[in-house]
């Protein structure tokens, strides 16, 4: 059995003022992630989701030549017997300078799975958990591009610019990504494609009134 969960919040213009507007988010969750009784199984699923992501960002590509792939070798150094020296039978082994690697790494691949639903459903769970860091505004339509004046729009908006801020917007414009590339506490993300890693780690999050409603439908519970 599912509920809906409603967050009310009020729309603020890009000068920090509040409209005459308000706006709605609405979630639907399982009714046994309200008892505080299974706070357990929340903290699991968000820790699941976080780690499939980090797991998936992982490249898996280091990569290391044995003896049998480096270059050279296939004389042996000297005879076996009579020198005084060790034995050796190619300057290639792992025992020589530029020889091959014992046991290195090679490529892998790390990535990792989770179902669809229970990744939606940590996305849900977790914009319940930050509504309080939540602020809506009107639209992110700047008038300038530079990033100085990007910067005073997020201090108008009651949020601190030295800190992690996710924007979430229904698309990403060239106005908007210009003055914030500069800002690397600055993430921008599209409704339809939410980052739950990015979104559990930031201190604030910005979104339109328009991606309300794309993030109402994107992440159901289908």
């Amino acid at each position: 059995m599912t509920i809906n969960e409603a967050i009310n919040f009020s729309v603020k213009t890009l000068d920090g003022q509040e409209t005459q507007e308000s706006a709605t988010l609405n979630l639907r969750v399982p009714d046994y992630y309200n008892s505080t009784t299974l706070v357990d199984k929340t903290n699991y699923l968000f820790y699941k989701s976080f780690q499939t992501q980090s797991t998936n960002e992982r490249q898996g590509t280091r990569s290391t030549k044995t003896r049998a792939e480096v270059k050279g070798g296939g004389r042996k150094p000297w005879k076996q017997k009579g020198t005084g020296r060790a034995r050796a039978g190619s300057n290639r082994s792992p025992l020589w300078k530029g020889g091959g690697v014992s046991f290195g790494p090679k490529p892998k691949d790390y990535s990792n799975k989770i179902n669809r639903k229970e990744w939606r459903l940590s996305l849900r769970l977790l914009l319940l958990k930050k509504a309080s860091d939540i602020t809506v505004v009107e639209n992110f339509n700047l008038s300038s591009t530079k990033t100085k004046d990007f910067v005073q729009t997020l201090t108008n908006l009651g949020t601190n610019p030295l800190t992690k801020i996710v924007l979430i917007v229904p698309k990403i414009e060239k106005s908007l990504r210009q003055p914030s590339k500069n800002l690397k506490t600055i993430k921008i993300l599209q409704a339809n494609s939410l980052n739950f890693k990015e979104l559990l780690l930031t201190k604030s999050i910005l979104l339109t009134k328009d991606s309300l409603k794309i993030i109402e439908e994107t992440y159901k519970n289908a």
